[in-house]
C-alpha cells in the first residue's frame, strides 16, 4: 500500500520533483476491497475530450477588441521571454474503470515548472469510486453515491485540479493550463481557480485544440455560411507564425462568465485557441503580446506538425502518465482483493 496519514496528503519527494496521495486513495481501495467490489482488470488511459464542450447560447461575441487583421508572431521574443520569467503548465492523465457496481477514476494531475535545466513535476494522484448503489455506499466515507457519475467526477476532477495549482504555482508566473477557461459543467470552477491564481501575481493561459466552436463564424457577419468551424476559418484566414485579432466572449445572464481569445497557427495544420480571463487580460495587458510570442515559441519547441501543443503543456502531459506507470495500480488491487472484470470504458466523459 502507498503509506500515508488519512488526514495529511502524502508527499513522495521524487528526483527533482514531488508525488502526492490524496488523503482518500488508500481508503477508498480499502473499502472496495472489504465489499468485494470489482474492477476492470485492463488499464486504458484516457483523456478529457475538451473538443465538444461549446459556449452557451444565451453568450454574445464582441469583436472591437483590436483593429481587425492578423498578427505576427515572433519565435525569439517568445524565447526570450521564456528564459527571463517563471513559466508552469498543467495537465493530466485519467484512467476510468467500468466495473459492474460502479465506475472508478485514477487521475494523475500533473504540474510542472521550468527550471534552469530541467522541468520540476508536482503531481497529485487521486481514486475516487461512484455507484448509484445506496447499498454499497450505507455506511462508507470513500465510496461516493451518484446518480450522475459523469457530473460527480468532473466536480471531483476540478476541485483537486485547482488545490494543487493553487498550493504550488509560484507567484508571479505564467502557466498554461490544457482546456477551455469557458465551456460545459467546468466553467465556474475553471473561474474560479483563475481568480485564485490571480491573486498569487500568476497569469493563467488556458490552450484548447481540436475545438468544434463555431462561435466566430456564426457572429461575424461576413463569414457566416462560409466556414465549417472556427477552426476551419483560422486555418484558411492565418499563414504559419500568425494570430488572428483578440475577440470578446460575453455571457448575457452572467458577466463574469466572459473571456478574451485568439487563433495561433504555428504551422501549416490545425490552429489552436488561446483564451485570458478577462481580468487576466486587463490586469497584464501589456504582456499579453508577448505571451503569444511565448506560446508560439512553445509549440516550435515541441514541434509536432500534425498535434500542436504547447511544449510545456507536452511535458506535464507526459509526467502524468509516468506517474500512473510507476504506482503499478493493477498489482495494487490485486494485493487489495479487488476482483477484475472482463471489459473497461476506453473514454471517461
Amino acid at each position: 500500500m502507498l503509506s500515508q496519514d488519512e488526514n495529511e496528503r502524502a508527499k513522495i519527494k521524487l528526483n527533482n520533483g514531488c508525488l502526492i496521495i490524496h488523503p482518500a486513495f488508500n481508503e477508498t481501495l480499502k473499502e472496495l476491497g472489504r465489499k468485494k467490489i470489482r474492477l476492470p482488470k485492463e488499464v486504458t488511459q484516457i483523456e478529457i475530450d475538451f473538443s465538444s464542450y461549446g459556449y452557451p447560447v444565451n453568450g454574445r461575441l464582441v469583436s472591437g477588441i483590436e483593429e481587425p487583421g492578423k498578427f505576427e508572431l515572433d519565435c525569439r521574443k517568445g524565447q526570450k521571454f521564456c528564459d527571463q520569467n517563471k513559466i508552469c503548465a498543467y495537465d493530466e492523465s485519467i484512467n476510468k474503470f467500468e466495473g459492474l457496481e460502479g465506475t472508478g477514476f485514477l487521475t494523475s494531475h500533473s504540474m510542472i515548472i521550468h527550471g534552469d535545466m530541467d522541468y520540476i513535476p508536482i503531481n497529485l494522484l487521486t481514486f475516487y469510486f461512484y455507484t448509484r448503489s445506496l447499498y454499497l455506499t450505507k455506511n462508507s466515507k470513500y465510496i461516493k453515491f451518484s446518480n450522475d457519475f459523469e457530473v460527480d467526477s468532473k466536480r471531483d476532477y476540478v476541485s483537486d485540479r485547482e488545490k494543487l495549482l493553487v498550493e504550488n504555482v509560484p507567484e508571479d508566473c505564467t502557466i498554461f493550463i490544457d482546456g477551455p477557461l469557458i465551456g460545459g459543467q467546468m466553467t465556474k470552477y475553471t473561474l474560479d481557480l483563475n481568480e485564485a491564481l490571480l491573486k498569487k501575481n500568476s497569469i493563467p493561459i488556458f490552450f484548447v485544440k481540436n475545438s468544434r466552436s463555431n462561435l466566430v463564424v456564426d457572429n461575424v457577419e461576413e463569414l457566416k455560411s462560409k466556414y465549417n468551424s472556427d477552426m476551419h476559418w483560422a486555418y484558411s484566414y492565418l499563414k504559419p507564425g500568425e494570430r488572428t485579432k483578440f475577440f470578446r466572449y460575453v455571457d448575457k445572464e452572467n458577466c463574469n462568465f466572459a473571456k478574451i481569445f485568439c487563433y495561433l497557427k504555428a504551422f501549416e495544420s490545425s490552429p489552436c485557441r488561446i483564451e485570458i480571463d478577462i481580468n487576466t487580460f486587463k490586469k497584464y495587458k501589456d504582456e499579453i503580446n508577448q505571451i503569444m510570442d511565448l506560446a508560439y515559441y512553445l509549440l516550435i519547441a515541441q514541434g509536432d506538425l500534425h498535434n500542436p501543443q504547447i511544449r510545456s503543456i507536452a511535458i506535464a502531459e507526459k509526467y502524468a502518465r509516468a506517474t500512473l506507470k510507476l504506482i503499478n495500480f493493477e498489482e495494487l488491487i490485486k494485493t487489495l482483493g479487488i476482483t477484475p472484470t472482463i471489459n473497461q470504458e476506453r473514454f471517461a466523459w
